[in-house]
C-alpha cells in the first residue's frame, strides 16, 4: 500500500466507514447523521487514527453545505424569497439577538470577561445549517410553517456571520490608531461585498440562462453537469475571496436559476454530489471532536454544552410560541436551532487568530459546538420517541404516510374542492383511484365520509412511486398551490414519461406554465362555472335558454382559441394586450351579427 496515492487511500477509508456506519445507524433507528458522525469519530485522530488531516478534510467537505444551499435556492423563486424578507430579517434577527443577549448575560454572570463573553455568545448563537436543513428535508418540514421559520432564521444567520467576523478585529487588543484602520478596512470590505452580491444578481439575470441554453445545445450531458458544478464552485470561490459565506453565494445562484427551464436538470446533476459531500462534512465533524480537550476539562465542557443548549432552547421555544407554530413541530425546530453550527468553528478560529480568545478557550468552545452537533441527533431520537407522542394530542394528529404500494390506474394529487369532484365521478364509474393529499384535517374528514385518501406530498418521488405512478395511466394534478402543482408536473414528466397528465390551472399564468411543460389537458378551475353563471344572468334578463346556451358556447370556443393564440406571447405583455384587444373586438362584432340574424323574442 506504500505506493498507493493518499487521495485513493483516504477515499477508501471514508467510503468504507460510511457504508458500514450509516446503514447500521439507520437500522437502529438513529438516522443517517449519527452514522456519519460515528464513522468520523471511528476513523479520526481519537479513534483508529486512520485520518489525521481533519481541518483540510473539513474545508473540502464544507462544499457539501454549499451544494445543499444551492439546491435550497433552486426551490425558491425570487418572488417567494422576496415574500420571506420579513421572516428572514424579523425572526432571524430576533433569534440571533435574543440568543446572543441571553448567552452574553449568562457568561458575564459566571465571571467571564466581557469581550470573551461577547464573542462566545455570538458564535454559540449560530446553528448548524447542514444538520437543520438535512433533518427538515428528511421530515418534509421545509414546506411547513415551522420549516419556513427555521429556513428564514438559518439564512439570516449566514448573513449575520459576516458582521460577526468583521467585529472581531475591533475586539482585539489593538491601539486606537489600529482600530481606526480596522474600521476603514471593514468599510472597504462592506463595499466589496455589496458590489459582489449586486454583480451576482445582475450577472445571473443576464448571463446564466443564455449560458445554460448554449451549453444544453451541445447535447453533452457530462458538460452540462460540469457547467452546473462550475457555477457553484465559481460563485463559492468569489464569495470566499471577498470574505462572504460560500453557502450564501451558492444560495443566491440557486434562487436566480429557480425560474429557469433547467432547474430540474440542475437538481438531478448536483444531487449525488451534494449527498456525498454532505455526508463527508458530517464525517469531518466527527473526526474534529477534540476528545483531548474534553478529557482535560470534562465538567467544564459539559457545563458549556448543557448551558448554551438550554439557554438557546428557552429563547427559541419562546419564539415558536409567539409565532404560533404547530405544537408537534416546536420541539424539533427548537432542537435544530439550539445546537451549535459550522460557522461557529470559523468565528472561534478567527477570534483566536485576532487574539480575542485565548487558544485554550477557543479549543474548548469549538469542542463544545462539535459535541452539540454530535448529541443533537441523539436528542432528536429521544424527542421522537418520548416527547412527540405527548404532543400528538395537542393538535390534529398527522396520519401515517402512504407505505403500501398501490396499483390503481388513476392517481389524483390533491383532494380539495376540485379533486373531490373528480374522484367522486370516477369512483361512481367504478374506476379505482389512488388519492394523495398532505392536509391532515382534510384527510380525517374524507375518511369519515368513507373515502380512501392517503397522506403524502406528491412532490416527493418516493411517495409517487409508492402510489403507483410507474404503473398508473393518468395523473390528475388537482392541488391548489401553483408552485407545488408545477413541481409535481416536472417530477412526473421527468420520472414517468408514459403517465398522462390532467391538470387544474389556478389562473391564466398557471395555465401557460403548464402548457410550457407540455401538459395539454388543462382546465382553469373557475372557467366552466363562470360560464354557467353568465348563462343564468342572460336568462334572467329575458334571453331564451337556447340563446343563452349558444352565447356561452360561442364565448367558450373563442376564449379557448384565443388562449392558444396567446400562449407563444404570454411573456410579451405588449403583444399579448394587442392580441387580446383584437380578439375581443372580433368576438363582439361576430356576436352582434348573430344577434341581428336571430328572430326577435316573443313578448
Amino acid at each position: 500500500m506504500e505506493h498507493t496515492p493518499t487521495w485513493l487511500t483516504n477515499s477508501f477509508i471514508y467510503l468504507s466507514a460510511a457504508v458500514i456506519a450509516v446503514p447500521l445507524s439507520r437500522s437502529l433507528g438513529l438516522g443517517s447523521i449519527i452514522g456519519y458522525l460515528a464513522a468520523g469519530i471511528a476513523i479520526g485522530p481519537w479513534g483508529l487514527g486512520l485520518v489525521t488531516n481533519v481541518q483540510d478534510i473539513l474545508h473540502f467537505a464544507e462544499f457539501g453545505v454549499v451544494l445543499m444551499l444551492f439546491m435550497v435556492g433552486l426551490e425558491l423563486e425570487p418572488k417567494r424569497l422576496w415574500s420571506l424578507r420579513r421572516p428572514i430579517f424579523g425572526w432571524g434577527s430576533a433569534q440571533v439577538l435574543g440568543c446572543t443577549a441571553a448567552l452574553f448575560a449568562l457568561a458575564l454572570a459566571t465571571g467571564v470577561p466581557w469581550s470573551i463573553a461577547l464573542v462566545a455568545a455570538l458564535g454559540l448563537a449560530l446553528s448548524s445549517t447542514a444538520i437543520a436543513l438535512q433533518v427538515m428535508g428528511e421530515r418534509n418540514l421545509l414546506p411547513t410553517s415551522s420549516g419556513q421559520a427555521g429556513f428564514s432564521i438559518l439564512l439570516f444567520q449566514d448573513v449575520a456571520a459576516i458582521p460577526i467576523l468583521a467585529l472581531l478585529p475591533l475586539l482585539g487588543h489593538a491601539s486606537e490608531a489600529n482600530q481606526g484602520l480596522a474600521l476603514a478596512d471593514i468599510t472597504w470590505e462592506a463595499i466589496k461585498i455589496i458590489v459582489v452580491i449586486a454583480g451576482i444578481v445582475l450577472g445571473g439575470r443576464l448571463a446564466l440562462r443564455p449560458l445554460f441554453r448554449w451549453i444544453a445545445g451541445s447535447k453533452t450531458p457530462e458538460i452540462f453537469t460540469a457547467a452546473s458544478l462550475l457555477l457553484v464552485v465559481g460563485i463559492a470561490a468569489l464569495m470566499q475571496v471577498v470574505g462572504l459565506s460560500m453557502a450564501l453565494g451558492a444560495f443566491l445562484a440557486g434562487v436566480l436559476l429557480a425560474e429557469s427551464e433547467y432547474r430540474r436538470e440542475l437538481e438531478t446533476n448536483i444531487e449525488p454530489f451534494k449527498g456525498l459531500l454532505l455526508g463527508l462534512f458530517f464525517i469531518a465533524v466527527g473526526m474534529g471532536v477534540d476528545f483531548g480537550v474534553l478529557r482535560q476539562a470534562p465538567w467544564q465542557m459539559a457545563a458549556i454544552v448543557v448551558g448554551f443548549l438550554a439557554v438557546k432552547a428557552i429563547v427559541i421555544y419562546t419564539m415558536t410560541r409567539r409565532l404560533q407554530l404547530p405544537f408537534q413541530e416546536r420541539p424539533v425546530l427548537t432542537l435544530l436551532l439550539a445546537q451549535g453550527g459550522e460557522f461557529a468553528f470559523v468565528v472561534f478560529q478567527a477570534a483566536a487568530g485576532a487574539q480575542v480568545l485565548p487558544a485554550q478557550t477557543a479549543s474548548l468552545l469549538i469542542g463544545a459546538v462539535a459535541v452539540s452537533m454530535l448529541v443533537s441527533p441523539l436528542l432528536l431520537v429521544a424527542i421522537d420517541r418520548l416527547l412527540l407522542p405527548r404532543y400528538a394530542n395537542c393538535g390534529v394528529p398527522v396520519p401515517e404516510e402512504i407505505s403500501e404500494p398501490q396499483d390503481a390506474p388513476i392517481l389524483i394529487a390533491g383532494f380539495g374542492r376540485y379533486g373531490q369532484i373528480i374522484a367522486r365521478l370516477l369512483l361512481a364509474q367504478g374506476l379505482p383511484c389512488t388519492v394523495l393529499d398532505h392536509d391532515a384535517e382534510m384527510i380525517d374528514a374524507a375518511r369519515r365520509f368513507g373515502y380512501r385518501v392517503f397522506y403524502g406530498d406528491a412532490t416527493r418521488l418516493d411517495l409517487l412511486r409508492t402510489a403507483g405512478a410507474a404503473r398508473a395511466k393518468v395523473l390528475v394534478v388537482a392541488v391548489d398551490d401553483v408552485a407545488q402543482s408545477l413541481a409535481i408536473v416536472d417530477l412526473a414528466r421527468a420520472q414517468f414519461p408514459n403517465l398522462q397528465i390532467v391538470a387544474r390551472a389556478r389562473d391564466v399564468t398557471h395555465w401557460n406554465q403548464l402548457r410550457d411543460r407540455g401538459v395539454m389537458l388543462v382546465q382553469r378551475e373557475l372557467f366552466e362555472s363562470s360560464l354557467l353563471s353568465a348563462r343564468s344572468v342572460l336568462e334572467l334578463l329575458g334571453q331564451s335558454a337556447a340563446m343563452a346556451e349558444h352565447a356561452s358556447q360561442r364565448f367558450r370556443q373563442h376564449n379557448l382559441e384565443l388562449f392558444e393564440q396567446l400562449h407563444p406571447y404570454y411573456k410579451d405583455s405588449a403583444k399579448m394586450i394587442s392580441v387580446v384587444k383584437q380578439g375581443r373586438q372580433q368576438l363582439e362584432e361576430q356576436m352582434a351579427r348573430e344577434r341581428g340574424q336571430q328572430p326577435a323574442q316573443p313578448t
